[in-house]
């Protein structure tokens, strides 16, 4: 999903130009990023390997990987971008950052990562962080409709390929917690970033709203 995603993103000089999502201003290791990075496409198999690494050693569910697509995508609509060499690396770990403290009871905190990637520096996975939700607009909310329509489309990919998706992957009853628990961590994220200082893209609208209730809905 995520090399189909980049294959049928807009050229570089239709896209904005996000800093922090940028792998030479902001490597993920201390190898030296090649002069032709931005240019150099990743094997399906590199980018198998990359995000299995995060799943395995952070122990992620398969729900958090089809919730990272969701926000990949909507990443790319809100700011205007497409998955390139130079970017497509930390896009998918602002996403997957996002989606594993929006489904996992026990969500992997930022230092967890620095743990996974060795050369990663705390400061900068929080910028990472900051930044996305401020890209996305702060709308980690994902309704089951869409959840439900993620997972199809994932499914009829993997057939393609010969692959298979676990079958207990789509659940009402999951679905319907996954929407409450995004709907509060969103606002948990609004009311952390009001305690901090405003922020470019927030609504202190949204802060007057009652938080949801997992007990209502699950």
């Amino acid at each position: 999903a995520v090399v189909s995603t980049q294959s049928t993103g807009k050229r570089d000089q239709d896209t904005e130009f996000v800093d922090i999502l940028d792998e030479k201003r902001h490597p993920l290791s201390k190898q030296p990023v090649p002069a032709d990075y931005a240019k150099i496409e990743p094997t399906h198999n590199y980018i198998y390997r990359f995000i299995k690494n995060l799943f395995i050693s952070a122990q992620l569910t398969a729900e958090c990987a089809i919730i990272s697509l969701i926000y990949i995508e909507r990443l790319l609509t809100c700011a205007d971008i497409c998955l390139q060499p130079s970017n497509w690396k930390r896009i998918v770990l602002g996403a997957i950052l996002l989606a594993s403290k929006v489904w996992d009871d026990q969500a992997v905190w930022n230092v967890d990562y620095c743990q996974i990637m060795k050369d990663l520096q705390v400061e900068d996975v929080n910028e990472l962080e900051r930044q996305f939700l401020e890209l996305i607009q702060f709308n980690i909310n994902v309704q089951q409709a869409a959840y439900a329509k993620y997972y199809f489309d994932l499914r009829s990919a993997a057939e393609q390929h010969g692959l298979q998706l676990p079958v207990d992957t789509l659940d009402i009853k999951r679905a319907k917690k996954l929407e409450a628990c995004s709907q509060n961590e969103e606002y948990d994220k609004l009311a952390d970033m009001a305690e901090t200082g405003p922020a470019k893209a927030m609504s202190l609208e949204n802060l007057s709203k009652r938080r949801p209730s997992l007990a209502v809905i699950s």
